[in-house]
């Protein structure tokens, strides 16, 4: 994905652990330039009393929403109708909605429908539904801390005397078959003569099928050492790109 030049991150501080606010800013950094910085919440409550001094670090502009009606939440309204608005305004190409919360599926699907990127940041407890609307969806488990890639276990001999490997704690067989299905997908529609796909490519189109598809779910930093991690089941080929890129391809082998 190329940088993206304006982004808007709205924050619903009801759905967002604080200890990760600047991990998550730091995530989304990584992405483009980082225009509108808003969280919404009632401040008033005892349980965002914390918040004010991170938020004015971060540069945050803290949004009040009151709770008209007792056990009704108005903040995720709030924000709904800044982000249409900001939509509006035609100055923005990617929207960042942090919460965990299935009521910003419309909100996601409406930004997505009106041209612009969507990136969803929230718990691994968010529904499904939110997680798909989006473009990219990033679980806040996997950006704080440092991932070590870890080693898989595989019951195939192992080649090039590499070591046992095994599974990162969280990664049901299930889940990761998911991984390997797609990688076969990409692997049938973009190889080359020789039968090797770009990593890229392949990465590109899970994210399409699957938006919160990230390594780091599985322990791996990137797509790569994941693939590397299973060598009974792909190959893989570096060769170099334009300057100091190197290219990573590999090619579904198949179970030996």
């Amino acid at each position: 994905m190329e940088d993206l030049k304006n982004i808007v991150v709205l924050i619903d501080a009801d759905n967002t652990q604080l200890s990760k606010l600047e991990d998550v800013i730091r995530e989304v950094s990584t992405h483009g330039r980082v225009v509108v910085k808003r969280a919404y919440g009632n401040w008033k409550k005892e349980y965002l009393k914390n918040w004010e001094e991170e938020l004015k670090r971060l540069a945050i502009k803290a949004e009040q929403q009151f709770d008209y009606v007792t056990g009704k939440n108005a903040t995720d309204i709030a924000l709904v109708i800044d982000a249409v608005n900001l939509l509006h305004k035609g100055l923005y190409d990617a929207f960042v909605i942090v919460a965990s919360d299935s009521d910003y599926t419309p909100l996601a699907i409406n930004l997505h429908e009106s041209g612009v990127y969507v990136i969803g940041v929230g718990a691994k407890i968010t529904p499904e539904s939110f997680r798909n609307s989006c473009d990219e969806f990033v679980f806040l488990e996997n950006i704080s801390g440092e991932i070590q890639e870890p080693e898989i276990k595989s019951s195939s001999p192992k080649r090039d005397s590499q070591p046992e490997r095994v599974a990162p704690k969280g990664t049901g067989d299930e889940s990761i078959e998911e991984i390997h299905n797609l990688l076969q997908i990409a692997s049938d529609k973009y190889q080359d003569d020789e039968g090797y796909v770009n990593v890229s490519s392949a990465g590109q189109f899970i994210k399409r099928a699957k938006p919160d598809f990230d390594a780091r779910t599985y322990g791996f930093i990137k797509l790569p050492g994941l693939l590397e991690a299973f060598p009974e089941k792909y190959e893989i080929k570096r060769y170099p790109g334009k300057g100091t890129v190197t290219i990573v391809a590999y090619k579904c082998i198949g179970d030996k």
